[in-house]
């Protein structure tokens, strides 16, 4: 292991958690940028009905994209652990195998969009005239999965490490370039929701092949080469262990808000529009904050490993404060400038209207998740998914499905909808903080337990 690398389990917490996540969010942005500036485009030089078409197939965009960052997250996790304590030759195994499984997973995905956009969108009840564009979006954009698959690896590797300035270094790259392609395609080729869909799967491939070369030229265990690419047994294992329920916990996120998105699409055709473009500062403000929740299981994890428990319990709350405040801060200046924000993707007033709807809501709603979704890294940076998972399923998944079933149905307002995320974020919250107490207490007992003596 290279000496002159920098671990996260020396030097201020609060200084180093904040610096690792500030390219982190950056890059998290950037991808974000990749569909936004795709919406954006189309709602400018396309019309309405390529944006509503394009905003239709964000629910399904966000479902497969949130597995492929879980499962990268299960990956940051065991790198962390076993960088902080210096075994490199688990990390060796653990970059090989994990990249294999990346790529699986990105293919798995492409063969999933290609074949099933029909039938989900039409589960969505997506209207008529907005399908054949949406359908074709969509298995246009599906052609990048597995790039983007392979970036999301290269991210958590580097993440685990500490190195978050490359993959934003590469993904300001692709996402300059996304954004001249889906000009070039709409306004000079006239492909409309093709062009911006063909403009994001090129550019996720130009980030994947910078982030994988960059893999094989550091100087360190965790470098990647194809040589001693394989599936190790027990690596696979534990990478799906804790990637899988971390994929599943964000798929459920996503499916939940496909029932929201019902919702939304039992109103007439303005309304969707008009959500669909709020709805891009969901992802904008969420992973920003989501930053500081990679942030939090990567110095959890390295910390854990290194046998450093009073770190492992202010990476959390240093964390959680983080997220919190950019939340409350990003949500406010959505809240009170909503109608300049909603500009950026449509000119036209009613859709701008339809879309305050949503803002007046969610602005100071975000802040919640934080504490959801950081104790939920925590736990995870512990070791812990499976029952986190659990818990996400029933706050945020069964929870939302009965208020639409119910609330929802009874009143039948946009509002009434809408508030279901911050009433189902502070339900998951107070359960998930319940069980990372607990979770805490029993992984910190290796290190207050007496060792046996040596003989």
């Amino acid at each position: 292991m290279s000496s002159s690398t920098k671990t996260l389990t020396e030097g201020p917490l609060a200084k180093q958690i904040f610096l690792v996540s500030l390219p982190l969010a950056l890059s998290n942005l950037l991808q974000v940028l990749f569909n936004m500036s795709d919406v954006a485009v189309v709602g400018r030089f396309a019309g309405s009905t390529a944006l509503g078409a394009v905003g239709s197939t964000s629910i399904l965009v966000t479902l497969f994209t949130g597995f492929l960052i879980g499962l990268s997250n299960g990956i940051n996790v065991l790198v962390a652990r076993f960088y902080g304590a210096r075994h490199a030759r688990d990390v060796e195994k653990t970059v090989h195998s994990a990249a294999i499984v990346s790529l699986i997973a990105g293919v798995v995905l492409l063969a999933i969009g290609l074949l099933g956009s029909p039938f989900m969108l039409r589960l969505l009840n997506t209207k008529d005239d907005l399908l054949p564009g949406a359908i074709l979006y969509l298995r246009v954009y599906f052609l990048g999965m597995p790039a983007l698959a392979l970036y999301n690896f290269g991210n958590a590797v580097f993440s685990a490490i500490g190195d978050t300035k490359k993959p934003l270094l590469y993904l300001s790259i692709a996402g300059a370039l996304n954004i001249a392609l889906n000009l070039f395609f709409v306004i000079v080729c006239q492909l409309s929701v093709m062009g911006v869909a063909l403009a994001s799967a090129i550019s996720q491939c130009v980030s994947a092949g910078l982030i994988l070369r960059a893999l094989t030229k550091v100087q360190d265990c965790y470098r990647l080469d194809r040589k001693k690419l394989h599936l190790d047994a027990a690596t696979t294992k534990s990478i799906l262990g804790l990637g899988v329920p971390a994929g599943f916990q964000n798929a459920i996120f996503a499916i939940a808000n496909l029932f929201i998105q019902a919702g939304v699409n039992s109103f007439d055709s303005l309304m969707v529009k008009g959500n669909s473009a709020a709805a891009n500062a969901d992802a904008m403000i969420y992973d920003c904050m989501a930053a500081f929740y990679m942030a939090c299981a990567s110095f959890m994890s390295q910390n854990y490993g290194a046998g450093k428990p009073d770190r492992v319990k202010k990476s959390y709350f240093i964390s959680l404060a983080y997220s919190f405040g950019v939340g409350l801060l990003l949500g406010g200046g959505l809240f009170f400038f909503g109608r300049t924000f909603l500009a950026l993707f449509t000119t036209e007033s009613a859709v701008i209207d339809a879309g305050m709807k949503r803002v007046g809501v969610m602005g100071f709603a975000y802040c919640i998740s934080a504490f959801m979704d950081c104790t939920i890294a925590a736990s995870r940076g512990l070791g812990k998914t499976i029952v986190p998972t659990v818990i996400v399923v029933l706050g945020s998944c069964v929870f939302r499905v009965i208020w639409v079933y119910t609330i929802f149905a009874h009143f039948h307002t946009i509002p009434s909808l809408y508030l279901l995320y911050p009433c189902s974020w502070t339900l998951t919250a107070i359960a998930e903080i319940v069980y990372f107490i607990h979770a805490y207490k029993d992984s910190m007992k290796i290190f207050t337990q007496p060792q046996p003596a040596e003989v």
